[in-house]
């Protein structure tokens, strides 16, 4: 029987692209949504990696199982860094995908396509239920459209157009974007603990 691994997020999104990066990894991967009685930790942390540390402790002394948590930030040059740590409620707090584009949008108005530069960060977080852990890092550089572009992906995947591809991540196919995303870059440093895990008997 394979270990179990929880994936510490409520997004559905998120746990089906962490299970497609990871398609071979012998574990078995369960969100928090499978779990009854599952919070939400509070992310409430100043960097991407307290975040991911929060959910991935939380998620860890809740289950009694390994837990694996990330926190994704945008930071875009123009607005000196932001939206940042605060990506998921960069609008306002509960806001959804839609609002945080809206804003975005609105924040670049006549910002010239040669100044929108930005990045997607990535934090891995592994912890165990008797607290060990390890944390990995990916990075995706490109820039942000004048209009959302395409219908794949979520979040600010259409307002993110891939450095180098002239595609935004919402234009790309899953198997595309799951194989250049920061997401997946922070889940391949990642990949050598996962597998001493699954190895552990």
């Amino acid at each position: 029987m394979k270990k179990s691994l929880v994936i510490a997020t409520f997004n559905r999104h998120k746990a089906e692209e962490i299970r497609a990066i990871l398609p071979g990894l012998p574990l078995e991967l369960v969100s928090l949504c499978e779990l009854p009685g599952a919070a939400a930790a509070v992310e409430d942390g100043a960097t991407l990696k307290e975040n991911a540390l929060k959910k991935a402790r939380a998620a860890a002394l809740f289950s009694g199982r390994w837990a694996l948590a990330d926190d994704t930030g945008l930071e875009v040059d123009a607005l000196g860094g932001a939206p940042g740590v605060r990506s998921a409620r960069y609008a306002w707090e509960g806001c959804s995908p839609a609002d945080n584009n809206e804003r975005l949008l609105r924040e670049l108005d006549g910002v010239p396509a040669w100044r929108r530069c930005a990045r997607f960060a990535c934090v891995m977080a592994l912890v165990s239920p008797a607290g060990a852990e390890s944390t990995a890092c990916g990075v995706l550089e490109g820039r942000i459209t004048a209009a959302p572009r395409g219908t794949n992906g979520f979040g600010y995947d259409p307002l993110f157009e891939v450095e180098d591809s002239g595609l935004t991540l919402a234009e790309l196919p899953a198997a595309g974007k799951n194989g250049l995303s920061h997401r997946a870059r922070a889940l391949r440093a990642i990949l050598p603990e996962l597998l001493r895990l699954a190895a552990e008997t």
